[in-house]
C-alpha cells in the first residue's frame, strides 16, 4: 500500500486575522517548523510557486496560500484533507503533518482554465532515519492484463435501448458465479460479457435485449449505491467540466481543449488534442472494460486533454468513478 494512502495528514486551517487553537489526538500541536509561501496562478502563467516542496516525516509544514489572479483550490491527493479556497488578495494558512515518507501530490480543485489539471505540485517527505525508503508500486491493472488503452475499442454489438439491471434481476436467472466475480467484471467490456452470455445455454430462450439486461445486472453486482454516489460527486467535481454533466463530452471546458484560447491580451494558445470522450456513445463505452477505463484515468489519455489522476484519487475513488460512468449506458437503479 502506497504512502499516499497510509499517511496521516493533520490539518490546521485559518483565515489570516482569526485566532486558532488546535488539539489533535488529545495533544496540542505546535506549528513550529518550516513556513512556505505558496502562490497560485493559472497554469499558463506559472501554476503553483514553488511547485516542489520537501519536508520531514512527522514535522509540520505551514503553508501560506495566496492567489495572484482567480480563485484556486488547494488539496492533497489521496488524503482526507478538505479542499481549501485560495482567493486573490487573501491569505489562507494550513499546517500539514505527514506521518510517512513518500511523494505526495497537491493540486488545484477549481477549474481555472483549459490547463487547470496541470496546476499540480509535489511534497517530497523524507525520514530522519539513515535507511532509504522505496514505495512498493503495483503494476497498473491494464498492464497486467495486457490491454492497450490507446487502441480503438469500439463495441461490435450494442443494445437497442438502455439495459436495465432491474429487468435483468427480474428474469430470475441464476447467473453463473464466474460472471459475477470482480476479476471477470474488470477484465471484460460489456460487449464481451454480452457475447459470452449470449452463447450460454441458459440464455437461448431470451431476446438480445434481455441478455443486455443480464449484463447490466452483472455490472450492478460489482458496485454499491454508496460507490455510485461517491463516483457521481467525484465526476461532478473533476470530470464534468470537460465531459459534461451528462457525460456527452460537451462540458464548459471541452471547446477550449480543441480550439484557440486567449488569456488577456498576450496569450494565444492552440490546442490540437482530441475532444473529451462521450460516455453516452454506446459503441465507445460498451467496448471498454473497467480495467481499460481505470488505466485511462490513472495514466491519462495520450494525445488528448485527459489528465492523469493516479496521484489524486485513491483506488476506492477510482473504482467509484468507473462505476458511475456505466450509468450513462445502463439503468443500474433497476427502475427501467
Amino acid at each position: 500500500m502506497s504512502a499516499e494512502r497510509t499517511a496521516r495528514i493533520i490539518v490546521i486551517v485559518l483565515a489570516v486575522g482569526l485566532p486558532v487553537a488546535a488539539v489533535i489526538a488529545g495533544k496540542a500541536q505546535s506549528v513550529a517548523g518550516q513556513t512556505i509561501e505558496l502562490n497560485g496562478t493559472m497554469s499558463e502563467i506559472g501554476g503553483w510557486t514553488p511547485s516542489d516542496i520537501t519536508a520531514k516525516a512527522g514535522e509540520p509544514i505551514r503553508l501560506r496560500l495566496t492567489s495572484d489572479d482567480v480563485i484556486h483550490g488547494f488539496a492533497v491527493g489521496q488524503s482526507s484533507l478538505p479542499a481549501l479556497d485560495v482567493k486573490p488578495g487573501e491569505v489562507t494558512e494550513t499546517t500539514l503533518i505527514f506521518d510517512e515518507p513518500g511523494k505526495y501530490t497537491f493540486y488545484c480543485t477549481r477549474w481555472c482554465g483549459p490547463n487547470h489539471w496541470r496546476m499540480r505540485g509535489t511534497i517530497e517527505v523524507t525520514s530522519d532515519q539513515s535507511v532509504s525508503y522505496q514505495l512498493a508500486v503495483e503494476q497498473p491493472l491494464y498492464l497486467r492484463l495486457g490491454i492497450d488503452i490507446d487502441a480503438p475499442h469500439p463495441a461490435d454489438v450494442i443494445p437497442g435501448g438502455a439495459p436495465s439491471a432491474g429487468r435483468g434481476a427480474a428474469l430470475g436467472i441464476a447467473i453463473p458465479v464466474e460472471y459475477l466475480t470482480t476479476e471477470f467484471y474488470r477484465a471484460h467490456s460489456p460487449a464481451d460479457a454480452w457475447k459470452r452470455l449470449r452463447d450460454e445455454p441458459f440464455t437461448q430462450g431470451l431476446t438480445d435485449g434481455q441478455v443486455w439486461d443480464l449484463v447490466a445486472d452483472v455490472w450492478r453486482s460489482n458496485t454499491t449505491a454508496q460507490a455510485l454516489e461517491t463516483g457521481k460527486k467525484l465526476f461532478a467535481q473533476n470530470c464534468a467540466a470537460c465531459h459534461g454533466e451528462n457525460g456527452a463530452g460537451d462540458g464548459v471546458m471541452a471547446e477550449s481543449l480543441t480550439g484557440e484560447t486567449h488569456s488577456g491580451d498576450t496569450l494565444r494558445e492552440r490546442h490540437d488534442t482530441k475532444a473529451p470522450a462521450d460516455f453516452t456513445d454506446a459503441s465507445s463505452l460498451l467496448g471498454a472494460s473497467p480495467a481499460l477505463l481505470h488505466g485511462k484515468i490513472v495514466r491519462g489519455g495520450m494525445g488528448t486533454g485527459m489528465p492523469y489522476w493516479g496521484p489524486i484519487f485513491t483506488e476506492e475513488q477510482l473504482w467509484s468513478v468507473i462505476s458511475y460512468l456505466w450509468t450513462f449506458q445502463f439503468d443500474l437503479e433497476g427502475n427501467g
